[in-house]
This record gives C-alpha cells, structure tokens and sequence, in this order.
C-alpha cells in the first residue's frame, strides 16, 4: 500500500500548499512575478489581485486580464489563484463570472476578501460554483476556495469556515482587523515584533491556526510590510511556523518570496531523519520501529511523511529513499471489457 493510504486510514490527510503566497495586482506584476514562477518553479503560488489591483472604473477590464492571464501559456504550473472583491461588492459577482467562466481549469483558487460570516463564504461558494462547475466538469473536485479572515464576525466563525469542504486555506489580514478595532489596537501591532506579542492580535492568529489544523486545511500567516530588509521577512516566516503554526506566508515584493520559502523549509537534516525512519517503518511494514533508541510508530509516520511533503513543495533535492516513498499513488487502468463472441465463434 502506498504510505499515505496506510498512514491515514479513516483519517482526513491535511492540505498541503506551497509555502509562499505572492500577490501581485498591475499587470507589469502579475507578468513578472508569472516569469519568476517559471524560474523558480512552483515552490510558490502567485494571487492575482482584483480587489486592490484594479483601478476604480476598471474592474471588468482587469478581470479580462487576469482571465487571461490565467489562461496564458505563462501559467505553466497551474499554480495561479485570483483574490476578487468582497462578496458585498457591486464587482464580486462580475469578477467570478468574468475569471472562473473564462479559466475555471486552469485557476488554482479563488480568495474571498472580508467575510463577515460562514453565511457569506457560503453565498460566495455558491457563486462560484455557479460559474465554475461547468468548466471544472472533467475535474474530480470543485474549484479550491481560500478565505481571507479580517473582520470580527469572520474570526467568530473560523472554525465553521475552516470546516466547509471547499475552503482549503485561511489567510489572516492583519491590516485590515488590527484597523477594525478602531485604535484600541495600536498600529505597531501590524507588524514585528508588537504582531507576535499583542493579545489581540495572538489571538487571533492561534484562532485561524487552530481551526485550519482542525479541519485539515492551510494556515497562511500576514503579510511583512517591511519590503526591504529581508531578515525582517525570513524572522516573521520563522516565527509564524515555530510559535503559531502557520505553515504558508504571504509575499508582496519578489524580493520576499525566496525568505518565505526558505523560512517554511523543513531542514536537511530533518528531511534525511524523516525519510530514514520511513524507509525503516515501511520495512517493518508500517508497524512500530525503533530507530537511536527511540521509539517510533504511525503517530510519527504522519508527522514525518509531512515534513518530505513540504520538503518536496519547497524544491528541496531529496534523498533517494525518500523520493521513492513520495511516488504518487498509481492510478488504476479500467480493464476493457471484452466483446461478447458471436455466435459463429461459439458454434465453431
């Protein structure tokens, strides 16, 4: 059997995206950040941005363009999702129509900006599909749905948002929640080190992790304002993961992309233990092993089968053993059935 179908029997397998989130809104962007993906590979996702991206006045133009963008040779990982206006605006319903109509196979997500409530996720969900399923038919799942939470009722409802089936990432806007508590909540708490210590804020953050980790989808941590020094972006990465269990980041600047995914990289030295305690434990038939005295059994199988999944998103060279583990599932040929013998044959 192959180790995810023995290590998650009758248990939800977790989401795994590319660490980093980059979000460009003018064309120059989303052209050159499309070209830095081709460089890099997919070891990051690219959001294109309709909700602050587009010019007032223009709105269906630049959906036009991010549709066909998205549709472009140059999104040549499929890794492209596009954040449209929130669900009360006049643009919301236009921008789905418009992108998920246009490009609803090549799309990798949609993000929904300030929810109020698991209703109006739900409401946007609906228009989406709407729009989408028809072009997602020959696709085995509805088009992924990430959710941007930035308002109080949207931190109310987390976890019924984290639970719908087609959400399968939660981003947390800092910006915009720390300016919706009006002054009580400083502005320097948007950004390090007030961003980890402020109550508020904290919990916040704890809220949005949980509830993804409860239901088995996709943290992403805030944004760093700071788009200049990278210290301060590969610090926030690696605070978010070890202290709040985030496990993807955005980027606003090209220059922050390889911090993030460098930050969120499990390390060599834990890729190597992670895919010699597999090997081992596939050995022994997934049953328990002992491996430098210490105990190890499927309970941290899971963990490290996740640590080479996010390795192999990051791009890391793995060990041999370990890409052999990571070989995707085979996907079974249906037997052709065989004609039935005429009659002639039979009698001969």
């Amino acid at each position: 059997m192959h180790p995810s179908e023995v290590l998650f029997q009758g248990e939800r397998q977790p989401l795994l995206l590319p660490a980093c989130d980059h979000y460009a809104g003018s064309e120059k962007l989303m052209r050159k950040s499309m070209a830095l993906q081709q460089e890099l590979g997919p070891v990051f996702d690219i959001t294109f941005d309709c909700e602050d991206g587009a010019a007032a006045g223009n709105e269906e133009a630049h959906a036009h363009l991010v549709a066909e963008l998205v549709n472009s040779a140059d999104n040549k990982f499929n890794r492209i999702g596009v954040r449209v206006h929130d669900v009360s605006s006049p643009h919301f319903a236009r921008d789905v129509e418009i992108i998920a109509g246009a490009a609803a196979t090549r799309l990798a997500y949609l993000v929904l900006p300030k929810p109020d409530s698991v209703q109006d996720v739900m409401k946007a969900i609906d228009v989406i599909n709407q729009y989408a399923k028809a072009g997602r038919a020959h696709l085995s799942r509805d088009l992924p749905v990430h959710v941007l939470i930035e308002t109080h009722g949207a931190l109310r409802g987390v976890f019924a948002i984290a639970a719908l089936p087609q959400v399968e990432c939660l981003s947390f806007g800092i910006m915009d929640f720390v300016s919706s508590h009006y002054g009580a909540i400083p502005a320097n708490a948007m950004r390090t080190p007030n961003q980890f210590v402020h109550p508020l804020v904290v919990r916040a953050k704890l809220e949005i992790a949980a509830a993804c980790h409860a239901h088995g989808k996709v943290p992403s941590h805030n944004v760093t304002t700071d788009i200049k020094d990278s210290a301060v972006v590969a610090n926030d990465a690696q605070r978010a993961l070890a202290e709040f269990g985030y496990t993807r980041m955005w980027s606003i600047h090209p220059s922050q992309i390889k911090p993030v995914v460098k930050a969120f990289a499990p390390r060599l030295s834990e890729v190597n233990e992670a895919a010699a305690i597999l090997q081992e434990a596939a050995k022994a038939h997934w049953g328990p092993i002992s491996q430098h005295g210490r105990l190890h059994d499927r309970a941290s199988y899971r963990y490290y089968w996740t640590i080479l999944q996010r390795a192999r998103l990051a791009g890391l060279n793995l060990p041999e053993a370990a890409a052999q583990l990571l070989q995707p599932l085979p996907v079974p040929v249906p037997e052709t059935p065989q004609a039935p013998q005429s009659n002639a044959t039979e009698n001969t």
